[in-house]
């Protein structure tokens, strides 16, 4: 990752323009600029070559179980919330080789034997350079989550994930502050939005006004401002900055969606038997939506796929689910065999144990979790549950 700048720079605003020569300049210095796209109805990152390339004028209305894209009506380019997937399977794939195995066979040998002995191989690949364009508050908080958790920057006793490690180190990132939360949003509880915080390169709030359609651009890194030092900017005013507050503050206003986080790692610790985890897994579905679009779940598993001939082998890293009953497994059977269990685990090391692990949340208030439940289950709604039982409890108290 590139280094803070030591100066930061007063913000500047771009044109459409010059977001166009932004996009083009990193492409000239190698980048691969990846982008929010339209693709089969969603919004998804995908490969970004110029700003005919971004969704203009799309917006989104996300609600627990509901996606849909409609437009806008003006010719916003980040006009829709967060995007239907994260930015995790750019930095931690989906699919990742570990290893490749391959048997040493004697000349003339007509099948393997025990005895040939095999030769293993790690992927030796540079990580490609990426630049990732409109990365959302909440993403970005993401992100921060993700380096802890991979990349261990904090603590007394670093490890690092060598792969997302070095993915990460090769990525410019380009935030966008968040000016149309859906309805699914709650980053304002987190405290991860909707105005990007630490982890950028750059960061723009687009503006739409009677003084036109315009970017103000923050500096985060030295790399940040060297690149912007070849993209025509002009100094923002004060009208730009106020302008650029006005759409942050009116996002904030935006969210109505809250989840209350004071003392909630130690109510889900006390609370392992409440009636509310059987009725949520009553509806639950285990199909492990929630965890695939989360921008900060991490659970995998391996698989070793081996040739129909038994000469090579391949070790692949895949994503894994706390919902899928496998998860779990120690010899004998899964630990969390039960709906109820896999559930309460994915809500309690989200919202609880993650903090005690790495001393930040594990949430970031996306809400990608409520829309693409297939039956709308809301996190924030099954907390409150919760909360709702220990204030009663502690309100009996009183009055005995």
């Amino acid at each position: 990752m590139a280094a803070r700048a030591a100066l930061t720079p007063a913000p500047v605003v771009l044109d459409l323009d010059g977001l166009d020569r932004l996009i083009e300049v990193l492409e000239q210095r190698g980048w691969r600029v990846l982008g929010p796209t339209v693709r089969d109805g969603a919004v998804v990152p995908g490969p970004v070559h110029g700003v005919a390339d971004l969704p203009r004028g799309v917006a989104d209305d996300q609600q627990p179980g509901r996606y849909r894209l409609h437009p806008r009506d003006d010719a916003a380019l980040f006009g829709f919330a967060s995007a239907a997937t994260s930015w995790k399977p750019v930095l931690f794939p989906s699919r990742q080789l570990l290893w490749t195995g391959v048997r040493r066979r004697p000349d003339g040998a007509a099948a393997p034997a025990a005895s040939d002995g095999f030769d293993a191989s790690v992927p030796d690949e540079p990580a490609p350079r990426q630049a990732l364009l409109g990365v959302r508050a909440c993403d970005l908080a993401a992100i921060g989550v993700q380096d802890r958790v991979l990349a261990q920057r904090w603590g007394a006793h670093p490890a690092t994930d060598r792969h997302y490690s070095q993915r990460r180190a090769s990525t410019f990132v380009v935030a966008v502050a968040c000016g149309h939360p859906s309805d699914t949003c709650f980053c304002t509880s987190t405290g991860t939005g909707p105005e990007p915080g630490d982890g950028y390169d750059l960061a723009l709030t687009e503006v739409l006004d009677v003084d036109g359609h315009r970017f103000v651009v923050r500096v985060g890194t030295e790399a940040g401002a060297q690149l912007l030092a070849a993209v025509p900017t002009r100094q923002a005013d004060p009208e730009d900055l106020q302008a650029a507050d006005a759409v942050v503050a009116a996002a904030r206003e935006a969210i109505a969606r809250h989840l209350r986080t004071e003392g909630l790692p130690a109510l889900l610790d006390a609370e392992v038997e409440h009636p509310q985890w059987d009725e949520v897994a009553e509806r639950c579905l285990a199909c492990g939506n929630c965890t695939a679009v989360c921008p900060t779940c991490f659970c995998t598993s391996v698989q070793d796929v081996t040739d129909l001939g038994g000469r090579r082998t391949e070790r692949w890293r895949v994503w894994d689910s706390c919902f899928s009953a496998g998860i779990s497994y120690v010899h004998g059977g899964p630990i969390r065999s039960s709906t109820k269990s896999r559930y309460r685990q994915w809500m309690s090391h989200k919202l609880g144990t993650w903090q005690a692990q790495y001393a930040t949340g594990g949430c970031v208030g996306c809400g990608r979790c409520l829309t693409w439940c297939p039956v709308g289950i809301d996190l924030t709604a099954e907390a409150a549950a919760l909360q709702q039982t220990a204030r009663t409890r502690a309100h009996r108290a009183q009055e005995a």
